[in-house]
C-alpha cells in the first residue's frame, strides 16, 4: 500500500502567488477609505453653473443637500453620521458586496479563503455561504434591481448636467460623467443575475429572439464582468474628484460650449 509523500510545507509553489492577493487588499482598502470620507463630508459634491453632481450623493436626499441638487426631495434629516445619499448607497453596496466577482476578490485577499490555489485556506472550518452573515449573499439577484434603478437616476443626473448658465453646455465634466454612467450599466448588465433573468429559464430561445439577442449581448459583457468591477471603481472615484476639485475652485470645467 503506498503512503502519501511526507511533505511539511504549507504549499510547494515557489512563485509570488501572494501579490495578487495583496494587489487586491490595496485597491479595495485604498477606495473604500476615499468613498469613506467623501460620502461623509458632506461637501464639495455640487456644481452649481453646470448642474454637475457626484455619484456618491445621488440622489442628495438630506437636509443637508443644497435644493438645486436634491432632485428628488429632501426627505432626511441632515446629521452627519447619514449619507446624504442614503437611500441609495445600502443597496449599492449590497449590490458590490454580494456580486459573484468581488467575493472572489474578497474572499481570497482579506479572508484568504484560499488566498490562491495549491495555497492552505486560512481557516480550519468550510461551512460555505450556508450561515449567518454569508447566507445573506443570495439577496445579490434582488440587489441587482436596484442597481437598476439606481443606474437610471445616474444616468438622469447626466442629462440634467448638459447645463450652462446661457443654457445647453457641454464641458470635460460631461464627457467624465456619460463614461461613469456608460460604464456602471455596462457592470450592472454584465451580472450574472442579469444574465439569468436574460435567458436562464428558457427553454427554447428560438422562441424568444429579442431576449435570446439581449442574452447574447449580456454574455458578452458578463465575460469582462471583473474587469468592469475594476473599472467602475475607478470611474466612480475619478468623476467624484473632478466634481469635488470644480466645487472647491481647485480649477475650472472645460468648456466646448456654453
Amino acid at each position: 500500500m503506498r503512503q502519501r509523500a511526507a511533505i511539511t510545507a504549507k504549499t510547494l509553489r515557489t512563485d509570488r502567488w501572494w501579490f495578487a492577493p495583496l494587489i487586491t487588499v490595496i485597491g479595495l482598502g485604498a477606495w473604500v477609505t476615499y468613498a469613506t470620507v467623501r460620502v461623509f463630508m458632506h461637501d464639495f459634491y455640487w456644481v452649481e453653473d453646470y448642474h454637475y453632481l457626484t455619484p456618491f450623493y445621488s440622489p442628495c436626499v438630506t437636509e443637508t443637500c443644497v435644493p438645486e441638487a436634491a432632485h428628488f426631495g429632501r426627505v432626511l434629516p441632515g446629521w452627519w453620521i447619514i449619507p446624504d445619499a442614503a437611500l441609495t448607497l445600502p443597496f449599492l453596496l449590497l449590490f458590490r458586496l454580494t456580486c459573484y466577482y468581488y467575493r472572489k476578490a474578497y474572499y481570497r485577499s482579506f479572508w484568504l479563503s484560499p488566498p490562491a490555489c495549491a495555497v492552505p485556506d486560512g481557516h480550519k472550518t468550510y461551512s460555505g455561504e450556508t450561515r449567518f452573515p454569508l447566507v445573506g449573499q443570495n439577496l445579490h439577484r434582488y440587489a441587482f434591481y436596484a442597481a437598476v434603478i439606481i443606474s437610471l437616476i445616474n444616468t438622469w443626473d447626466a442629462v440634467l448636467a448638459f447645463h450652462s448658465p446661457k443654457g445647453f453646455g457641454f464641458g470635460l465634466g460631461n464627457i467624465v460623467l456619460l463614461v461613469n454612467v456608460v460604464m456602471l450599466w455596462a457592470y450592472t448588465l454584465s451580472c450574472h443575475s442579469c444574465r439569468h433573468i436574460a435567458g436562464g429559464r428558457l427553454k427554447h430561445f428560438s422562441k424568444h429572439p429579442v431576449r435570446y439577442r439581449f442574452w447574447t449581448f449580456v454574455s458578452k459583457l458578463n465575460v469582462r464582468h471583473m474587469q468592469l468591477a475594476w473599472i467602475t471603481l475607478g470611474t466612480l472615484a475619478l468623476t467624484d474628484f473632478y466634481v469635488m476639485a470644480l466645487s472647491a475652485d481647485w480649477f475650472n470645467d472645460l468648456r466646448f460650449i456654453n
